[in-house]
């Protein structure tokens, strides 16, 4: 039978709630903008970035139901794992009001999704290195798609940042800091909830698909990337 795992919990631990039917695996449509030129042939198709759409999930209802347990568990947002791609996250948020009263008369109802277009590996594991005499690490985007990774720096004085071998970013430690999150989904770099943006310079890291050899100079001691891993 089909479940779903939304915001860590598992449907199968709603009592009463069943899936009957999961969305089909879809791509994310890419957003565009036509332009029209006088005197030239054809237009010009601008791509704008790919959009957020809804992943419609079919609902029931078994004897032994609690409706309480049920509207609560289907409301928020956060990070949706369904059964047929138990291996990747979807970053979602429940905007639409489920139909309680059509799920209470009929036992059946939909649950509607808004869903951000990438998805991401889930459980993806941690690349970390103290650094001693190393001067790369090389971390796996297992992905189709450009990723854009956490890293944590640990250390002193300015660090130089480099992606297969170009330079993307230099960060000044604080004379009180030793750590840094730099976090190229959210585009910030912070330590303990406060921001550190102005003493980076340069820009967000992306990893291509593939093997990356991340390195650097300065006085680093430790490094630790999540790649974010993701698809279409």
């Amino acid at each position: 039978m089909s479940n779903l795992i939304w915001k860590n919990i598992d449907s199968k631990n709603i009592p009463g709630l069943i899936i009957t039917e999961l969305p089909p695996i879809t791509k994310a449509k890419i957003r565009t903008n036509i332009v029209e030129i006088d005197g030239r042939d054809g237009d010009i198709v601008e791509e704008l970035g790919y959009e957020s759409y809804i992943k419609s999930v079919s609902v029931g209802l078994t004897n032994d139901y609690n409706i309480d347990q049920i509207v609560k568990y289907f409301t928020g947002s956060g990070d949706l794992i369904l059964s047929n791609e138990p291996d990747k996250i979807y970053k979602c948020k429940i905007v639409n009001q489920v139909d309680y009263e059509r799920l209470l008369k009929f036992k059946t109802a939909t649950v509607k999704f808004h869903t951000q277009p990438f998805k991401y590996l889930y459980n993806e594991a941690l690349y970390e290195l103290l650094v001693n005499e190393e001067i790369e690490l090389e971390v796996l985007n297992r992905g189709l798609e450009k990723s854009k990774p956490l890293i944590k720096l640990y250390g002193s004085g300015i660090i130089n940042l480099y992606i297969n071998g170009n330079q993307v970013l230099s960060y000044t430690f604080p004379t009180d800091d030793s750590e840094v999150t730099i976090d190229s989904v959210e585009e910030n770099a912070y330590k303990d909830g406060v921001y550190k943006n102005n003493n980076m310079i340069g820009s967000f890291p992306i990893l291509e698909p593939g093997v990356n050899a991340i390195s650097w100079s300065g006085s680093l001691t430790m490094i630790v990337v999540e790649p974010k891993s993701r698809w279409i």
